[in-house]
């Protein structure tokens, strides 16, 4: 896999969602200000481990609010393939069935090719989201060192906005995948 660099544009693809899902009109209230009742963009990086469900579970009830817009990013080797396409399209509608069942908040989807720390550090400073959740494998020091860690990278590069590392599930609990 080619990685990208800094300059480069790279390919993605938006998540269209089932129309089950209705569009929540802003809340209009006279004595918030504007920027509460636009409501805040989180950036939730997913892939199909549990963890990453735990992050975003995590988010839903921690930080969103009513009036948010939640952009789930999944990083792929290959926009091309139909199969991963399909697989990451089918986790991404569930989530956002959950993300309106359990905060009521609005879901954007979106397929991205590339390294997954740049490509989330990408979407994060073309958001500009109020925070970055993601997960951590739960690695210890030496192996994330030697093998690389994404929470790490993003930890260190992303800049447009904070990031915010939910520790893994602990032993016991069961997947919500």
């Amino acid at each position: 896999m080619e990685t990208l660099q800094e300059d480069e544009e790279y390919n993605w693809r938006e998540v269209k969602l089932p129309l089950l899902i209705p569009v929540i009109p802003e809340p209009g209230l006279e004595r918030e200000t504007g920027e509460r009742r636009r409501g805040r963009d989180i950036l939730v990086a997913i892939d199909h481990g549990p963890n990453s469900k735990h992050a975003f579970d995590w988010a839903l009830i921690h930080l969103c609010r009513l009036s948010d817009t939640i952009h789930i990013i999944h990083a792929v080797s290959s926009v091309q393939n139909t199969v991963v396409y399909e697989t990451s399209q089918q986790l991404m509608e569930k989530l956002a069935v959950d993300a309106l069942q359990v905060a009521m908040v609005r879901t954007v989807a979106r397929i991205v090719q590339g390294d997954a720390g740049k490509v989330i550090c990408n979407e994060a400073e073309r958001i500009k989201p109020a925070a970055v959740v993601m997960s951590t494998r739960g690695r210890s020091l030496v192996q994330s060192v030697l093998q690389g860690s994404v929470s790490e990278y993003c930890f260190h590069h992303c800049k447009s906005a904070p990031v915010i590392i939910v520790p893994g599930k602990e032993d016991g609990d069961e997947s919500l995948i």
